[in-house]
């Protein structure tokens, strides 16, 4: 029998009448893009996450782009950031016309690591490439500012990064994709930065059904350029544009689903801890097996479950034939995707990043993986000699 790798069916079982609902009241009043289920699923999810404003918008990507546009960072900006994420964290910055310097991350938690990253500013701004290993072009760059991934749904070292930060006078975006639901200090992810953007593609941890995203902020001058922006650079009517702008709109059917999915969200996050932790507890005694690290002070949403191993091929195959999916995030850094060719970074330059992709893996994870299908799983792993 084959174990889904994440159950969006199960999930949809539990609330299919309220979805049903929301779905058919956003039919009946007609109001297809940001009707008025817009602004209660920001409101809510500001809420939620503690801070004061939330901007829906179309996808995790363009909350990014927006948040990136919102600081007016264009050619010539240096935003640095890490390889080892999605290539839309970068993606974003290059479409601007700006340069993505990117930094190693840390073996455990995977997120940029705050000393590297102090090393590459220093880089940029003496021009000096045997600090730090730098792009193509690098001596007509100025720092503007830091996209941080909270990658797998562990958020990154916010105390460190944004007191850097302030010192080097650059904006921080908390690249939260994976991380909505997730905690740092007692803070909930997504209020941890100057702008924080997520995702809502439907295997995040708050997922739709097609893709939608959301910012966050705290400053109410950033709000109004995003709702701005959110709008092709909307000023007061519908024709007066202000700015260069994009459609970066919401559906509000998505919404409507959204509003559906986070009754449940509080306690599904709960559950994803249960399910890491009885993961964890299983394979904690197998010796090829690198468990994820969770830091004290911190709280996973888990949007995945990933371990390390050398023999990373072997287990995956094993798990393969016995019905068992698994996913590689990621299996080459940013670095050396053909993408960013043209900034001139070799391999070996952010070795943690490069190791980590060679042995990282997968498993099953959502709210609703029973336990006996963890320690079948745990069973055929267990099966494969290092």
């Amino acid at each position: 029998m084959t174990i889904p790798f994440i159950d969006l069916k199960a999930q949809q079982k539990r609330i299919y009448s309220r979805i049903t609902q929301n779905i058919e009241a956003v039919l009946a009043h007609g109001k297809y893009i940001m009707g008025p289920e817009i602004m209660d699923l920001e409101q809510r999810l500001a809420g939620y996450a503690g801070v004061k404003h939330a901007i829906a918008c179309s996808s995790g990507t363009e909350a990014l782009l927006m948040a990136l546009m919102a600081y007016n960072v264009g050619p010539g900006d240096a935003i640095f950031t890490t390889p080892f994420t999605f290539v839309a964290t970068a993606e974003v910055i290059s479409l601007l016309g700006a340069t993505p310097v990117f930094v190693d991350i840390e073996p455990d938690t995977f997120n940029i690591n705050p000393d590297c990253l102090k090393e590459a500013i220093n880089a940029v701004k003496t021009g000096d490439i045997q600090k730090h290993p730098l792009p193509k072009g690098f001596e007509s760059l100025k720092p503007k500012g830091i996209i941080s991934v909270d990658l797998f749904g562990q958020t990154a070292d916010y105390d460190r990064i944004n007191a850097m930060a302030k010192q080097e006078g650059l904006f921080v975006i908390e690249d939260a994709a994976q991380s909505y639901g997730a905690e740092y200090g007692g803070k909930k992810a997504c209020s941890l930065s100057n702008i924080a953007a997520t995702s809502f593609f439907p295997a995040k941890p708050l997922g739709c059904y097609g893709d939608a995203g959301m910012i966050f902020t705290d400053d109410e001058g950033l709000c109004d350029i995003l709702r701005s922006i959110r709008v092709h650079g909307k000023g007061s009517e519908k024709y007066d544009n202000i700015r260069i702008g994009i459609n970066g709109r919401c559906d509000t059917i998505q919404a409507a689903i959204l509003l559906a999915k986070f009754d449940i969200f509080p306690e599904e996050i709960g559950l994803r801890q249960d399910v890491a932790g009885n993961y964890s507890g299983l394979l904690k005694d197998i010796d090829h097996i690198k468990v994820p690290f969770v830091k004290d002070g911190n709280l996973s949403a888990w949007a995945q479950y990933s371990i390390m191993s050398e023999n990373k091929d072997a287990i995956m195959g094993a798990l393969k034939k016995d019905g068992i999916p698994t996913a590689v995030y990621y299996p080459r850094p940013l670095h050396l995707q053909g993408a960013y060719a043209y900034l001139q970074y070799k391999n070996g330059d952010f070795p943690v990043s490069e190791k980590t992709s060679g042995s990282i893996f997968s498993l099953p994870m959502h709210p609703y993986l029973a336990g006996q299908d963890q320690e079948r799983i745990v069973e055929v792993i267990k099966g494969v000699t290092c």
